[in-house]
């Protein structure tokens, strides 16, 4: 039986910093088992 699959859509208040975003990026992929499957960056409205 494969695992169930859990997805979460966060949104965080960044989206003009790309080193903020970066440390997003590696805090959320360092978990074991965790898939970053996309990411959406809006600068104009400051939303990921």
């Amino acid at each position: 039986m494969p695992s169930p699959l859990v997805e979460c859509v966060p949104n965080f208040s960044e989206g003009r910093d790309p080193e903020t975003l970066g440390a997003l990026r590696a805090a959320l992929t360092g978990v074991p088992g965790v898939k970053l499957l996309d990411v959406q960056a809006d600068a104009s409205h400051h939303r990921s």
